[in-house]
């Protein structure tokens, strides 16, 4: 009202209370206006306590994830020092004696994990070891995990008085 606000006097010079305003009206909006400042300067408050929790949770939780990083890190480095078999695909089920496999040193329950460029990434089916079998020329690198340990061995696919190329019967493994 004719432009008092919070702080213009509300009596005239002689201290008497001005005819010109409301004093109810305007009392009743000074006091409205404080009592909101003060649940603003509450609400702030709160709001800056949980920001500094929020701050401090997220403090906390970085240096639990480096620590936890650290921790990775080194069991990765243990890890690495040990030896990890790679996943086998098939299993040999049965070997002809003298034939290319035996020859080869191939025996009954070795897992392949590698028959030529077959490997676990790539395999389907056991056509595709039969596949690099008839197109190979020349010895196969063969991988395969015998009672716990890797081994390396080199196939010839050759015709010999058995059946086959290798006189071996290779299964995949369900997994």
């Amino acid at each position: 009202q004719k432009g008092i606000g919070m702080n213009e006097p509300l009596v005239d010079c002689e201290g008497y209370p001005r005819a010109d305003v409301d004093l109810y009206q305007v009392r009743t909006a000074r006091h409205n206006i404080i009592c909101l400042q003060n649940d603003h300067k509450a609400l702030m408050k709160q709001v800056e306590e949980a920001l500094h929790q929020l701050h401090a949770r997220d403090k906390e939780k970085q240096a639990r994830d480096m620590a936890e990083a650290r921790e990775e890190a080194m069991n990765r480095r243990l890890a690495s020092n040990s030896p990890v078999l790679p996943q086998a695909f098939a299993r040999v089920n049965s070997i002809s004696p003298g034939s290319p496999a035996s020859i080869a040193g191939l025996q009954v329950d070795d897992e392949i994990v590698e028959f030529g460029s077959v490997n676990t990434q790539n395999f389907q089916s056991v056509q595709n070891v039969g596949t690099v079998v008839q197109h190979s020329e020349g010895p196969l690198n063969v991988t395969v995990i015998r009672r716990g340990e890797k081994h390396q061995l080199r196939l010839i696919p050759t015709r010999w008085a058995g059946k086959g190329l290798l006189g071996c019967n290779i299964i995949p493994l369900q997994r």
